[in-house]
């Protein structure tokens, strides 16, 4: 069973086009990882300091094997430091 994960972030204003550059980088190499099934990047039309990260997965393993790689660990450690908020969700699939 998929494991989804949607993740709502607010930027701080002035760290939008650094932080962008690396969620974007991120998330292409999130997505070559055998186990993430889609990442995508989602961008307010209207402000572009609120974002949502859909991510999908095989399931929690993927996702946790995700959480263990360089390029996460360099996200985590760089870019979460630019955002007024981060809200992370995991969903599964009704029924």
């Amino acid at each position: 069973m998929s494991l989804v994960l949607s993740v709502q972030i607010k930027i701080q204003p002035a760290s939008v086009e650094r932080w962008m550059t690396m969620v974007l980088e991120n998330a292409r190499e999130a997505r070559m990882e055998p186990g993430c099934r889609q990442f995508e990047v989602l961008v307010d039309a209207e402000d572009k300091t609120q974002v949502m990260l859909f991510e999908v997965y095989d399931d929690e393993k993927a996702f946790e094997a995700h959480q263990q790689t360089p390029h996460f660990k360099k996200y985590l450690a760089e870019a979460i430091p630019l955002l007024a908020s981060r809200e992370r969700r995991f969903w599964k699939r009704a029924g």
